[in-house]
């Protein structure tokens, strides 16, 4: 591990304790609960260092154990960790119950240490040297949806993304919940800031009223790449010049969607910051994506630095013959045992 200088994406936003009934169980069958960690920001700072790039993740943590498993659980997969922990205010959870499709979630975050992030938790030694060095800094909707009203979280993100010439990365990943009594108006405000923009057309249809590539470009503006995912069946790349790039999804073996975003995001930064073109990006997008969608959990190891070049290289017609399961990757291009190895 290197210093906090050497940081290349910076990811910002809440993390939470997620616990989960064993197998098929509801929760009013179940005795005991599997706990793991979870969160859009800490998923992709996790996807970000498992793809081999240096990641930190920024947040505010309750001053309990359960934020101790939270730092505990990145430093061990190999993210920089840099945090507030508070002691009044307490880490967020979710539970995660079982249902046809994937899972039904139960959030408890109101109130949580998060939700009190502020101006001031950007200019902590330690996530300002990150912030020096980062080439990207990654956050989502749901951070400005959790904020609690007169924080000035986001203006100093501007701020120093002025300052210091990083790429502001920012996901949609809307969750209706977190707006139902408050006005759309500061995730618009962050959504046109950012320099680029991930988001789900049917997420976009429902949080924006638009989704396709020209009505967003009219929405938004003309400063942030548009990265748009049609579900399952392609992903395109919009840049404000016009030029674009399509990339169909893979075949996967749904086992639960939940994460699928998160994991696409890492693997299109990943790719990004280190040089890949857009085709490159956006396949790696998917390629961790349906890594993800394959398996039970909020994230999934991706396929080998070898496995993921022969398929980022591959051609057009082996890519649309790979596909994912929770056994491996089926594809022409690999051998039986890269398969298996995912």
């Amino acid at each position: 591990m290197g210093s906090i200088g050497d940081v290349r994406v910076v990811c910002l936003g809440e993390a939470m304790v997620v616990l989960r009934p064993e197998g098929d169980q509801s929760l009013a069958e179940a005795q005991t609960l599997s706990r793991s960690v979870g969160g859009a920001e800490a998923n992709v700072a996790r996807g970000l260092a498992a793809l081999g790039v240096r990641a930190a993740w920024v947040s505010r943590l309750g001053e309990d154990p359960f934020g101790d498993v939270v730092t505990d659980d990145l430093a061990v997969r190999g993210v920089e960790v840099e945090v507030q922990r508070d002691p009044d205010r307490p880490t967020g959870l979710y539970v995660k119950e079982p249902a046809p499709g994937g899972s039904r979630m139960h959030y408890y975050r109101t109130g949580s240490a998060a939700a009190a992030m502020d101006a001031d938790l950007l200019d902590r030694p330690g996530v300002a040297a990150a912030l020096a060095s980062a080439e990207v800094v990654h956050t989502s909707g749901i951070t400005v949806g959790i904020l609690e009203e007169g924080s000035a979280l986001v203006a100093r993100l501007l701020e120093l993304r002025d300052e210091l010439g990083f790429r502001l990365s920012v996901d949609l990943n809307w969750r209706p919940a977190l707006w139902t009594e408050r006005s759309i108006t500061p995730l618009l405000d962050l959504l046109r800031a950012a320099d680029i923009v991930l988001l789900g057309a049917d997420e976009a249809r429902a949080a924006l009223g638009v989704c396709t590539p020209d009505e967003l470009r009219e929405l938004l503006g003309e400063r942030p790449r548009l990265v748009i995912k049609a579900d399952s069946h392609a992903a395109g790349e919009h840049d404000p010049d016009g030029s674009a790039a399509h990339v169909p999804a893979l075949q996967v073996d749904i086992v639960e969607p939940v994460g699928a975003g998160d994991g696409f995001a890492a693997g299109y930064l990943a790719a990004l910051v280190d040089g890949v073109g857009a085709v490159g990006r956006l396949r790696q997008g998917h390629l961790v994506a349906a890594g993800v969608l394959a398996a039970t959990g909020d994230h999934a190891a991706p396929p080998a630095a070898g496995v993921r070049a022969r398929l980022l290289d591959c051609s057009g017609d082996d890519w649309a013959a790979i596909r994912v399961s929770a056994v491996g990757i089926d594809s022409p291009v690999l051998t039986s045992q890269e398969a298996r190895s995912r």
